[in-house]
């Protein structure tokens, strides 16, 4: 651990699809802050070309032909970005989505995970959570994004569940403007 891990503070910025988690990421990186983007987007588009997602009508991780490798692959790259953020110079580090929302997508689909993720939610330790609710009127399916929106709403449940099991204490994001999402994270972080 380097000195600047002491005062780092390392905030989750989590939501079920379509609560305008990306478009808050990007408003908090034109602010000036570091942010690790989601990762799981990227892994859709790889398992799609490697043809290892054939039927396109549900989350990639209840399609892929071996999703507890998956989740591991999903699981492994947040561990990567948390320990990166240990190297950059900054106080406060984003990050698109954490750790429990591996499980809370597993509890989700029903899958089952040993003790390899407990293990990494328990090590692997946020300061700040911020969860975005589900938000109709921005609410879009697309190429990576397979949800309905009933379902969004119940990930978001899990998401709750996952985070509060693990101790944080989650504040949720009103609906609002990039600017004024941006505003009300950084007031309450004393930014």
């Amino acid at each position: 651990m380097n000195q600047s891990d002491l005062n780092q503070e390392k905030i989750v910025i989590t939501g079920g699809p379509s609560t305008g988690k990306t478009s808050l990421i990007l408003g908090l990186e034109e602010a000036g802050h570091h942010c690790f983007h989601e990762v799981i987007r990227l892994m859709t588009l790889e398992a799609k070309s490697q043809g290892e997602i054939t039927d396109f009508s549900t989350n990639p991780i209840a399609l892929v032909s071996d999703p507890m490798n998956f989740n591991r692959r999903i699981l492994q790259a947040r561990v990567e970005h948390f320990q990166e953020a240990s190297t950059i110079e900054k106080a406060t580090i984003f990050f698109d989505r954490g750790l429990p929302d591996v499980l809370a997508y597993m509890d989700y689909f029903g899958q089952d995970y040993g003790a390899e993720f407990i293990e990494a939610m328990e090590t692997n330790r946020y300061d700040t959570v911020f969860l975005l609710p589900v938000w109709e009127a921005i609410y879009v399916s697309d190429n990576e994004r397979f949800e309905s929106y009933d379902e969004a709403l119940a990930i978001h449940d899990h998401l709750w569940d996952a985070y509060t099991r693990f101790g944080y204490q989650v504040i949720e994001v009103p609906k609002d403007t990039i600017a004024n999402r941006v505003q009300f994270i950084s007031k309450k972080l004393k930014l």
